[in-house]
């Protein structure tokens, strides 16, 4: 595969540290954003050394549309011919019945995993327009495609990141730029960390019993995505651990 630029948001832990690190590591040049500076500028530099690719990092909240436009905006003429966007970025706040919901936590989840998606989107599109070109992969969830108790509105958010893929495709179809959607089922990552506000007792009940997806398992996924023939498009695709059937259905102590 000839050499691209893949535009990652969310990349300081998780799935985009992971894709960040398989793309350097096939020889692509990177760009990652996040709103940890201080693992991105680490993440940048690992990268650099280890897989002697060019890097370039962004520090800005994805929720904030300002920041996101002159950050895209104002990328060099190199930069900007972006061949993949990921938009990764993405949380669970809170797990409460929808009488119970916290406005903060409903309202961090729609700005980040939908308007950040869309703000982000907004600004690269017409880059990819330009050039004729491009693959835009957007990072859904099993909870898009199902709802289950006290899921409520981060299943709504996913269910509108498959909506949005969705209406991508179709509206960018004239101009040639591919649209995927990756839905991953439960995966160890910090994710059960931010949804529970820190509390590693009980993110650790998430994944007891079983062995559940990696970040890695998802980059890994993520790049075959992005190597197929320009004329094939894998338009969604859900993935789960072997002990996972939906969100619901787990299999424990099957390790």
């Amino acid at each position: 595969m000839a050499k691209k630029i893949i535009f990652i948001t969310g990349a300081t832990s998780g799935f985009g540290k992971a894709m960040a690190e398989i793309f350097a590591q096939n020889g692509h040049d990177v760009i990652i954003t996040g709103r940890r500076n201080e693992r991105l500028i680490e993440l940048k530099n690992t990268l650099q050394n280890k897989f002697n690719v060019k890097v370039l990092s962004l520090c800005f909240d994805v929720r904030n549309q300002k920041e996101v436009a002159e950050n895209i905006q104002n990328l060099s003429a190199e930069w900007k011919a972006i061949d993949v966007l990921i938009n990764n970025a993405g949380l669970a706040s809170g797990l409460d019945k929808i009488q119970n919901g916290i406005l903060s936590d409903w309202e961090k989840m729609i700005d980040t995993n939908m308007k950040g998606l869309l703000y982000v989107s907004k600004e690269v599109i017409p880059l990819m327009i330009q050039r004729k070109k491009g693959h835009i992969i957007n990072i859904g969830s099993t909870a898009g495609k199902e709802v289950y108790e006290k899921g409520n509105v981060y299943c709504a958010t996913k269910h509108a990141v498959d909506a949005i893929s969705k209406a991508m495709r179709i509206d960018l179809l004239e101009h040639g730029i591919k649209v995927s959607q990756i839905c991953p089922g439960a995966a160890e990552t910090e994710f059960s960390m931010v949804r529970f506000s820190g509390d590693t007792e009980r993110a650790k009940q998430v994944y007891n019993g079983y062995k559940p997806l990696t970040a890695k398992d998802v980059a890994e996924v993520a790049y075959f995505v992005t190597a197929l023939p320009q004329h094939v498009c894998i338009n969604d695709l859900v993935m789960t651990s072997t002990a996972q059937a939906n969100s619901t259905s787990i299999l424990r102590n099957s390790k």
